[in-house]
């Protein structure tokens, strides 16, 4: 790449993420920024990309003032934001290009298909994988440009790429978890993982002691029992690769070291419960009473006594299966006696129990 005559000192990370180019600055000294740093930064930055832009075909224009602002910002204010931003577009791609404090973002996206949003692209996860494979090639040909250009104009900008992606067109499952093994930084070369600093950190459910590289069984997010191998993370979390694109992340809690018995049953009855109780809670909410008594018989069959309960500390109500709290009786889980009994012989807890009737 030819270097540019006359360049400019200016230090600075250009980074992409999602259909989005990021430029960072951190100047030296200057905490809190002050007017004229910010004025500069967007003169000779904020300006030259969006004269780039529009040399790509991309029209970049100032949005106009919304009178909303106005009334309740003040004109100032709002003619201050108007000025750090400009509405972009080319084809069926729509971008906004923005300066706040050190950072400049430009973000790309579509409103043609594959949206989620009601209110538009711009507000939906995942803009590059929803575009078309031509919106997508012209989408990274202009942050490309553009991440040539900055790093071209100025001495000191760097661009520094995102971790690898895991897939078809990315790296396996291997190496993606030895990448994160080492880029972390509890990560030792001798071990090739983080120290594993406590026993129960490498004990798995069935008793039996996890050895890094070694062939384990696990849950997955539905109670299914997988197998693959562990690696060590952090703390009681293991990586375990169950296959060339397949990459998981399990604490010891539900690992087992040896084959457990009756493959084909699913491990979910606290996700089934859970999943119940928040179906109960619908039912009660629309008046729906012979649905709740029939989701209750499910959920609890033989009708056991049932109870909320109140955390004095939180002053809110546990959810179900103690995972959370909420202010609302009829959101809050419901336990039988044996299960309340448990959680109250838990230490530093400061609870009370309230029996509560259900609709039938």
């Amino acid at each position: 790449m030819t270097i540019a005559k006359g360049r400019i000192d200016r230090e600075g990370i250009v980074r992409f993420h999602d259909a989005k180019l990021m430029v960072w600055e951190e100047p030296k000294g200057q905490t809190p920024l002050g007017s004229a740093w910010k004025n500069t930064f967007k003169r000779e930055v904020f300006i030259r990309v969006a004269q780039q832009l529009r040399r790509l075909g991309w029209a970049c224009t100032v949005s106009p003032i919304d009178p909303h602002d106005v009334k309740h910002y003040g004109g100032k204010v709002a003619r201050w934001a108007v000025e750090r931003r400009r509405v972009c577009r080319k084809g069926d791609l729509q971008g906004e290009l923005s300066v706040s404090g050190r950072c400049i973002e430009f973000e790309m996206w579509q409103d043609v298909q594959n949206g989620d949003n009601p209110n538009g692209g711009k507000y939906d996860f995942d803009k590059e994988e929803r575009m078309t494979y031509l919106q997508r090639l012209e989408m990274e040909r202009t942050r490309r440009r553009i991440r040539d250009y900055l790093c071209n104009v100025f001495t000191g900008y760097e661009f520094k790429p995102n971790d690898p992606k895991m897939g078809l067109i990315g790296i396996t499952a291997e190496e993606k978890a030895a990448h994160d093994r080492r880029t972390s930084c509890h990560y030792k070369p001798a071990l090739d993982h983080a120290q594993i600093s406590m026993e129960s950190n490498a004990r798995a459910c069935d008793g039996g002691t996890i050895v890094h590289g070694s062939k384990v069984w696990t849950l997955d997010q539905k109670g299914r029992v997988i197998t693959g191998t562990a690696y060590y993370s952090l703390n009681n979390n293991w990586q375990i690769v169950t296959g060339r694109y397949g990459l998981t992340y399990a604490h010891t809690g539900k690992i087992f070291t040896k084959q457990p018995e009756n493959l084909r049953i699913k491990r979910n009855s606290e996700q089934r419960r859970k999943q119940l109780e928040r179906e109960l809670a619908k039912a009660v909410e629309t008046m729906n009473f012979e649905r709740a008594a029939v989701l209750r018989d499910v959920a609890f069959p033989g009708n056991p006594a049932l109870f909320n309960v109140w955390h004095d500390e939180h002053h809110l109500y546990h959810r179900a299966g103690f995972s959370g709290y909420t202010s609302q009786q009829a959101q809050a889980g419901k336990f039988t006696a044996d299960e309340v009994r448990g959680w109250t012989a838990a230490p530093n807890k400061v609870i009370a129990i309230s029996s509560m009737a259900l609709a039938a």
